[in-house]
C-alpha cells in the first residue's frame, strides 16, 4: 500500500487548492482531465504543482490537509516554511 502524500496546486487566478493521493502526479492529471478531478479546479487551469510532501497513511494525510487548508494563502504559499509547519503538525498528530 502506498503511502499518501499532501501537495498545492496554484491555480490560473492564483488560488490554492490543497489534496491527498497515494500518486500526485497521477492525481493532477486527473485533476487536469476534469473527469475524476475536483470539481474545484474545473475551468481554472492552467495548473502548478507548488509543494508536495509524503505524509503516511490516509488518516494523518487527511489530518494534515484540514490543518494547511486553515493556513492563509501566504502561509500556504510561502513553501520555504511549509515543510517546518507541517513536521511540526505530525509531531503534534504522533503524540
Amino acid at each position: 500500500m502506498s503511502a499518501y502524500s499532501v501537495y498545492l496546486v496554484r491555480c490560473r487566478d492564483g488560488s490554492l487548492y490543497t489534496g491527498i493521493a497515494t500518486d500526485v502526479s497521477r492525481r493532477i492529471a486527473e485533476h487536469k482531465e476534469g473527469a475524476r478531478g475536483a470539481k474545484y479546479l474545473r475551468g481554472k487551469g492552467p495548473l502548478t504543482l507548488i509543494y508536495q510532501q509524503e505524509i503516511g497513511n490516509r488518516s494523518l494525510a487527511s489530518k494534515i490537509e484540514s490543518r494547511v487548508k486553515r493556513l492563509s494563502s501566504a502561509e500556504k504559499s510561502d513553501v520555504k516554511t511549509l515543510p517546518d509547519r507541517i513536521g511540526a503538525y505530525l509531531q503534534e498528530l504522533r503524540q
